[in-house]
């Protein structure tokens, strides 16, 4: 490790300032005079042997050599303030929950109100998952995850087994043609997820179901599955659910299943944690009662 370091103070400084584009508001968030945000910049400059910021009437930008120093500081700032709470965090009540959206929203959210009754010296942090993260590297106390049954340096536990089936508004089908059979989905509108890193599930549920479909006359091709969940829910067309994720909308009569066939999928939700987190108190609260919840959900 290189013996010369800018100070902490100084980079947070400069973050801001970036962030911001302003020395003003930087230094209302910091706390700190402009003057004094304004030296911490001087002195990382002067460290640097660079400029970081241009200043022309009244206006400041990063330089290109700047821009580039921010791209490879800030995710080291980001590293350093979840190391810190992480570590002060593993002693108290916060309990940090990381979710895929789809999850959180249709199903975790609406039931953490019976969580809190239950647990109200609990403090809950939520933050959200995306598909293309890598889970080693995020700090969380518990997350909920997606996938088959394979989580090395995680101690993991399927909340349920999962279903995926064709799910649609009882208005959709009013307002179209009869449903019948497979092959009238072709005379209605398909809500679809399609990304690089998502596979649609229905390519799974045809191909299962015998069905030589390979493709709609009308497609709703949406990038997250959050996305898609929410499009089948407001009537945009008939969509694949997963049965966790649809399981009160199929009870409260919102969405229905026009057909019997469900395939039994290999993936599934899991809730994770890291080995040296499992142990506490609110990690094991929070997995008993997802458990209790969800895990007849399928």
């Amino acid at each position: 490790m290189p013996r010369t370091l800018p100070p902490l103070a100084a980079l947070l400084a400069f973050e801001a300032t970036a962030r911001h584009q302003s020395f003003t508001r930087a230094a209302v968030e910091l706390s700190l005079t402009q003057t004094a945000v304004s030296h911490r910049i001087k002195e990382l400059e002067s460290l640097l042997e660079i400029q970081l910021f241009t200043r022309k009437q009244n206006t400041t930008r990063l330089t290109d050599e700047g821009r580039t120093y921010l791209e490879c500081i800030r995710p080291a700032l980001a590293q350093i303030a979840s190391a810190t709470e992480s570590v002060s965090t593993a002693r108290d009540n916060r309990l940090t929950i990381a979710s895929l959206v789809a999850f959180s929203s249709r199903c975790l959210t609406p039931a953490l109100r019976d969580f809190q009754r239950l647990h109200p010296e609990i403090e809950l942090r939520l933050t959200a998952l995306a598909p293309t993260d890598r889970l080693e590297q995020r700090e969380f106390d518990v997350a909920i995850w997606h996938g088959a049954d394979d989580w090395r340096d995680f101690d993991a536990e399927r909340i349920a087994d999962e279903d995926i089936f064709p799910v649609c508004t009882p208005e959709l089908l009013k307002s179209g043609p009869p449903l019948r059979s497979i092959d009238d989905l072709r005379h209605f509108p398909i809500v679809r997820t399609v990304s690089p890193i998502i596979t649609d599930d229905w390519t799974v549920w045809l191909r299962h179901a015998g069905s030589p479909i390979e493709a709609f006359e009308r497609e709703i091709n949406c990038e997250t599955l959050s996305f898609a969940m929410n499009a089948i829910v407001e009537g945009l067309g008939v969509g694949i659910g997963r049965s966790v994720l649809v399981r009160q909308d199929l009870a409260s009569g919102r969405l229905i299943a026009p057909f019997e066939f469900r395939y039994a999928s290999s993936a599934g939700y899991h809730v994770l944690s890291r080995p040296e987190r499992s142990g506490l108190r609110k990690v094991q609260l929070f997995k008993r009662w997802l458990m209790s919840t969800f895990g007849a959900a399928a």
